[in-house]
């Protein structure tokens, strides 16, 4: 199994290190999810809801955000540059040390 770690900062500001698998076709919503983050992922990952946002805060090459990611956050709460949507990020090597930060909700 490859992993690789990445960093969730939660509501609280506390940092979570979490190992992440690239070889399960997961993405960030359902890698906090198994790691019983605060994360609802309503949807299902299908970017129809926002209830992953998260922000982006390390520097990785992430790819562009779809039509469906975009029109999602247009309708989300506290949206900044470094807004995505948790299911759109899928986890891959070049992951590594990946920084993201829960977006409050509501």
């Amino acid at each position: 199994m490859s992993m690789i770690k990445v960093t969730v900062i939660d509501r609280e500001g506390e940092a979570h290190e979490l190992d992440a698998p690239t070889d399960m076709g997961m993405n960030m919503m359902e890698l906090c999810k198994s790691a019983e983050l605060p994360v609802e992922g309503t949807c299902g990952g299908m970017a129809m809801c926002a209830s992953c946002h998260m922000y982006v805060k390390s520097h990785h090459d992430l790819p562009e955000k779809s039509g469906d990611e975009e029109d999602m956050l247009d309708e989300a709460f506290h949206v900044t540059g470094e807004s995505r949507l948790g299911c759109q990020i899928h986890l891959a090597e070049d992951l590594e040390g990946l920084v993201v930060q829960l977006a409050p909700v509501g």
